[in-house]
């Protein structure tokens, strides 16, 4: 379910427990899926274009516009739920929609794009995203190199002569991951084998990524593969902070300070959060986080709800979340989760209200 969804379930299943109890619904997101609809709702307008999907075919990708700020969402253009018939293409995912959606911001008056990243279906390093803005992969014998991460094996030459399209645009990076490119922690490593790739396949893009930053690094001097985000979204935070010399700033708490999250704790018994799964990967910077460690400041508890919960309860504790409440505690049935995920979901806050907000 989108964030929009959850907090509707949340809200009716709350209402119907604790009948007048006053609710303020937020949907966030900490730069994937969803930050375009997170900044709509505070008020930023929507664009829609055409531009290529992860393996090329035309997809209608939104941004969104407020002023000469534009908010660019990968998983628009370049997520998993763009992917024809959801085929995982781990080889041949590309990262060049997104770079046509950033161009067409800036083509459109914006000065400063978020760009937000996360649920990417490429592990290309963002060699696509360089591309989509203009600039040539070559291989050894001059020839444009195929899209997706498994052919950078045989990068050879990088041409920028084209790469001018965000030519005085500020370029701000919202990451929910802290993973650097390579290594046990990076890109191919890490999310490799959930877009699909196995074993042998891991292997080749780490190859491939290794071979790109090589050569980034050399033409754009910035040493950008071992920065924090560098392994976002398939390795696109690497290009973004090598060749576009981006800005880093944690997803969540830019998204937060766009919804103007802090003015509304104000007066707040309980603040609901969540995601699919908390897991380790939330402790890294997820929204469930972010949020919890926001409202911890203005004094106000947060519980978390989810799909499965793998987290411990000292791990919750450390991360400012107070109680955590998963589908998986009331129904076992993971594939029944999934199919009655907002009935399931109204469910759970009959604990929530009964724990945290006592009738009257």
């Amino acid at each position: 379910m989108t964030a929009s969804q959850v907090a509707r379930h949340i809200v009716a299943g709350l209402e119907r427990n604790r009948p007048g109890l006053s609710t303020v619904s937020l949907p966030v997101a900490d730069g994937g899926d969803g930050t375009v609809d997170a900044a709509i709702a505070a008020g930023f307008e929507r664009v829609t274009v055409t531009v290529p999907g992860p393996v090329g075919d035309p997809v209608e990708a939104s941004y969104a516009v407020r002023g000469d700020t534009a908010v660019v969402e990968l998983a628009e253009a370049s997520g998993l739920h763009r992917l024809p018939e959801g085929r995982l293409q781990p080889m041949t995912a590309s990262s060049l929609g997104t770079g046509r959606l950033m161009a067409e911001a800036a083509k459109g008056g914006a000065r400063k794009i978020v760009l937000g990243l996360g649920g990417s279906a490429c592990t290309d390093g963002g060699a696509g995203l360089i591309q989509g803005l203009g600039g040539k992969l070559l291989d050894a014998l001059g020839n444009p190199l195929p899209p997706g991460g498994g052919a950078l094996r045989n990068l050879h030459a990088l041409d920028l002569r084209g790469l001018n399209e965000l030519t005085g645009v500020e370029v701000v990076v919202a990451s929910d991951v802290d993973n650097p490119l390579l290594g046990r922690e990076g890109a191919a490593a890490v999310y490799g084998p959930q877009k699909g790739a196995g074993p042998e396949g891991v292997r080749a893009l780490e190859a491939g990524l290794r071979r790109w930053a090589d050569l980034a690094e050399a033409a754009a001097r910035r040493p950008s593969r071992r920065r924090s985000a560098a392994g976002a979204a398939g390795g696109v935070g690497f290009a973004a902070l090598a060749f576009l010399g981006a800005r880093l700033e944690p997803g969540i708490t830019y998204l937060l300070d766009l919804l103007g999250f802090n003015e509304q704790l104000t007066g707040a018994r309980l603040v609901i959060t969540g995601e699919g799964s908390l897991d380790s990967q939330t402790l890294r910077g997820k929204a469930p986080v972010g949020v919890a460690r926001a409202a911890a400041r203005a004094g106000v508890p947060v519980v978390a709800v989810s799909g499965r919960r793998t987290l411990t309860g000292e791990q919750l504790r450390r991360a400012k979340i107070h109680a955590a409440y998963a589908l998986t505690d009331i129904e076992s049935d993971v594939e029944r989760c999934i199919r009655q995920a907002g009935p399931l979901l109204e469910q759970l806050t009959v604990a929530i209200a009964d724990e945290w907000l006592p009738a009257g």
